[in-house]
């Protein structure tokens, strides 16, 4: 059976970037179809990234804390790990953050379709909805957020239930005595910290010189320096040549500078190398829309596509991939095709890894700095100065602003520590609102804190610091 309906706004996908936008139209009084496969909104980053992994990596860090918590004189004892428990936890998690979406679907009367759509052309999309049925929408405006999935390598896709990708591991099957993560970035080491914490044995191999590629290496010294403590090895400019499923495992022979390495069997192998654009199988030949040769949607600066009539926003459209990225330009494009005038033009996307040490940062980095040969100031306040950091016996963080040496202005902020994550949002908020240094330096920060390392990080520039020693500034 075959319905037809129409709409003025279709939203495409229920991840971060669909559901809030499709949210931000109904509030502005346009009427709204929201079409998602799932039960409720959320996407990947509900279901299967964002909110499972940072459930786990709670678990993670309190039994860290507990461990550490004896050179404090504290002890509870050794550690069990029920992880059947642990995983309905986190599945509890996922439940109650999208139950709580599929409310506020209701509340704003926004038509929530289940299904997975196509564009038949620039005016109307085909669902086949879970039910059975399709359904042929018309619709004057469509915002795809059709979100991104976990790059697949072919020489990994041997169909074995021991080779896992981001989702499967977030399941946590079982919990491998070793495991071996196939990829330095975010996600590969946010996931071998859980797993390492609830008890495996994990290595990571990565291809590139060092971990997180691209990221500030001020702050990847301070995760590493901690993780090689935690994990079995980390192999940098190191990839897998081959694999192969045995009885006792899975089987690695890797190369490093193209020389053969001593190959190693493992329980379970976790690729994680990173995330490919949900760009095919949409339609899109159909509309005038087009895609790159890494397969993102093309938008402008409004997230218009050359289709007049389809905007496209999230991880379809391009790096970074990030729930706040598509959360800002979900609002940029619902005031686009209501005529606003109206850009998607941030000075600084936080980015936040949520190993321990978290890190993140905002703004310019050092590395881009050098790279593209821009003049800047680098001031750092090392937390083994930091009163609050040493009550919490985690004095092995760092915080730096990158400044610009003729006007002082903060061009960037990057911390590693415990709750670098939180701290990040005061930095963004600076290159945003085009502060300098002393902006921050003379604005009174709580003691003992964290957040005081970004003052005092400002202070440092200017050799004002109290707990650091820095000539002066003139």
């Amino acid at each position: 059976m075959s319905v037809t309906s129409s709409s003025e706004l279709v939203v495409l996908g229920g991840g971060p970037g669909g559901y809030s936008a499709a949210f931000y139209a109904a509030d502005l009084g346009m009427e709204v179809a929201l079409v998602e496969k799932e039960e409720n909104p959320g996407g990947v980053c509900l279901y299967r990234g964002c909110m499972p992994s940072k459930a786990l990596l709670h678990i993670a860090r309190l039994i860290r804390e507990v461990s550490e918590a004896e050179k404090l004189g504290v002890s509870f004892g050794r550690v069990k790990v029920d992880i059947d428990r642990v995983r309905e936890w986190k599945d509890s998690v996922v439940a109650r953050q999208t139950g709580g979406l599929g409310q506020l679907v209701n509340a704003r009367k926004i038509r929530f379709i289940r299904g997975a759509g196509r564009f038949a052309s620039s005016e109307t999309i085909l669902i086949e909805r879970v039910d059975g049925e399709s359904e042929t929408v018309t619709f004057k405006h469509a915002i795809l957020a059709s979100g991104s999935r976990p790059a697949k390598v072919p020489a990994f896709d041997i169909g074995s239930s021991r080779v896992m990708d981001s989702t499967s591991a977030l399941e946590i099957p079982d919990l491998p005595k070793s495991l071996l993560v196939v990829g330095g970035g975010y996600i590969g080491l946010e996931l071998g910290s859980v797993y390492a914490a609830l008890g495996s044995r994990v290595s990571v191999v990565e291809m590139m010189p060092g971990l997180l590629p691209g990221a500030d290496r001020d702050l990847v010294r301070v995760l590493e320096k901690r993780i090689r403590g935690e994990f079995d090895a980390i192999m940098v400019n190191t990839r897998v040549s081959g694999i192969k499923e045995l009885k006792s495992g899975i089987r690695v022979t890797f190369e490093t500078d193209g020389e053969a390495v001593e190959p190693a069997t493992y329980d379970k192998v976790l690729v994680s190398v990173g995330r490919r654009p949900n760009s095919s199988d949409l339609g899109l030949e159909n509309t005038s829309v087009r895609i790159n040769d890494r397969g993102f949607v093309e938008v402008n600066e409004k997230l218009g596509t050359d289709d007049a009539s389809i905007f496209a926003i999230g991880d379809v459209v391009g790096d970074p991939m990030l729930a706040h990225k598509a959360f800002h330009e979900a609002r940029v494009a619902v005031d686009a095709l209501r005529g606003g005038k109206v850009a998607f033009e941030p000075a600084a996307i936080p980015a936040v890894i949520f190993t321990d040490p978290e890190i993140a940062w905002a703004g310019l980095t050092e590395t881009q700095a050098n790279e593209e040969g821009i003049e800047v100031k680098v001031s750092r306040f090392p937390w083994a100065a930091s009163g609050r950091a040493t009550t919490l016996e985690r004095n092995d963080g760092l915080t730096k602003l990158i400044i610009d040496p003729k006007t002082d202005r903060v061009l960037g902020v990057a911390i590693a520590g415990v709750g670098a994550g939180d701290m990040i949002a005061e930095g963004t908020l600076a290159i945003e609102m085009a502060a300098l240094a002393s902006d921050i330096a003379h604005t009174i920060h709580p003691h003992p804190t964290l957040s005081e390392t970004v003052m005092e990080a400002a202070e440092v520039f200017y050799g004002s610091s109290s707990h650091v020693y820095r000539p002066r500034r003139s």
